[in-house]
């Protein structure tokens, strides 16, 4: 990124994506001052690798943070709240996700409700519960413009969501997840729109197929390569892309 942000929260930070993000910010030369590494079982087995992480770098703090629970949520602002110290938050990552590969035959009600919980009400609650602290980011600011370092919410996505594409229904429906990701879309699209006189860039980033538990082994590309790319393309936005969908290179992306 060109200015790294004093503080940023990653949600879903305890594999693939996230992981990889928390990694990268805090080896960058000159990294965050917070790295807010949340997940829902921090202390669990699926938090070993983001542990030994933290272990190693002191920007790091682990916070338990449960998307779709809202009570969690209250708890991690305070905790963040605490930890900042008076100062705002720069960015908040909304990465947690889940996948469905669920068809037109075998597809549920409950499969789909729990994608738009994850995918959807779960980035819209976490991003109304720390946008005091992004509009004190934003106000406390020595710059103006849009831009990460500033303020900025950004919804990490996938262009299988993209109605305008619309790829490979046949070969993969997984109809919770487009359905899921489209929606997610839309309220990056609103946040943009609402919080860009506050201060505040949203934009929606896909991240490319990539090797995780989520994309599989059969994915073309490698976290690391697709984070570099991300991080890049965070450090260059600025007002004309905040409500943009763009992918990891920095392409704009049809909705």
């Amino acid at each position: 990124m060109a200015a790294l942000p004093r503080s940023v929260l990653v949600t879903g930070s305890n594999r693939g994506i996230g992981l990889e993000l928390v990694r990268q910010l805090a080896a960058s030369p000159q990294p965050p001052q917070h790295i807010f590494a949340t997940c829902r079982d921090p202390d669990g087995p699926r938090g070993k690798a983001l542990r030994a992480l933290s272990a190693q770098h002191p920007s790091i703090r682990l916070v338990q943070l449960d998307t779709v629970d809202l009570p969690s949520i209250r708890r991690a602002v305070q905790v963040v709240e605490s930890c900042l110290e008076g100062q705002g938050l720069n960015l908040l990552i909304n990465n947690a996700g889940i996948g469905s590969h669920a068809t037109l035959q075998s597809v549920d009600s409950q499969e789909m409700l729990a994608a738009f919980a994850t995918n959807v009400v779960g980035p819209l609650q976490v991003a109304k519960e720390f946008l005091p602290l992004l509009e004190k980011a934003a106000k406390g600011a020595q710059k103006t413009g849009l831009s990460c370092s500033r303020a900025a919410i950004v919804n990490v996505s996938s262009k299988v969501g993209s109605i305008g594409l619309c790829l490979g229904v046949l070969e993969a429906p997984m109809y919770p997840y487009r359905a899921s990701k489209a929606a997610q879309n839309m309220v990056t699209r609103c946040l943009a729109a609402e919080l860009r006189d506050k201060g505040i860039l949203c934009t929606a980033i896909h991240p490319g197929w990539v090797k995780t538990d989520m994309g599989t082994e059969q994915a073309p590309m490698t976290v690391e390569r697709s984070v570099q790319g991300i991080l890049a393309v965070l450090g260059s936005l600025s007002q004309e892309t905040s409500g943009a969908f763009l992918d990891w290179e920095g392409n704009s992306l049809p909705w």
